[in-house]
């Protein structure tokens, strides 16, 4: 139950990074070019939240594969201990969680260099 509950929480968390993001970039590009320095102020504004959704992207991923790393660790280290023939399943699980550390750098790359 824990389990699903963080899952969600940071679900929630990546879809209000991308929220924050996406809507004052959205709004700036729409302005007019006849106020110029609005249309600078809302460019600045949006830059500075782009870098917050970034930022959140991949610390939070971090810290999500960081925490799913260690519980999985302790678990392949004890079944190690009675088996040592699980050291290969033991270490593909371990590097699992890392995938999610790639795809939070995909989504920053994505939020810095293409919006």
């Amino acid at each position: 139950m824990k389990n699903k509950t963080l899952s969600k929480a940071f679900f929630a968390i990546f879809a209000l990074a991308w929220l924050i993001t996406l809507v004052p970039a959205a709004s700036a590009q729409g302005e007019s070019a006849d106020n110029a320095s609005t249309v600078e102020a809302a460019n600045a504004q949006a830059r500075g939240l782009i870098a917050i959704g970034a930022g959140l992207a991949v610390g939070l991923s971090g810290l999500g594969s960081g925490w799913g790393e260690s519980t999985i660790g302790a678990a392949a280290v004890g079944a190690m201990a009675e088996n040592e023939k699980l050291f290969g399943r033991g270490l593909i699980m371990t590097v699992l969680p890392e995938t999610i550390v790639i795809f939070g750098l995909v989504v920053s790359l994505l939020l810095v260099f293409v919006f």
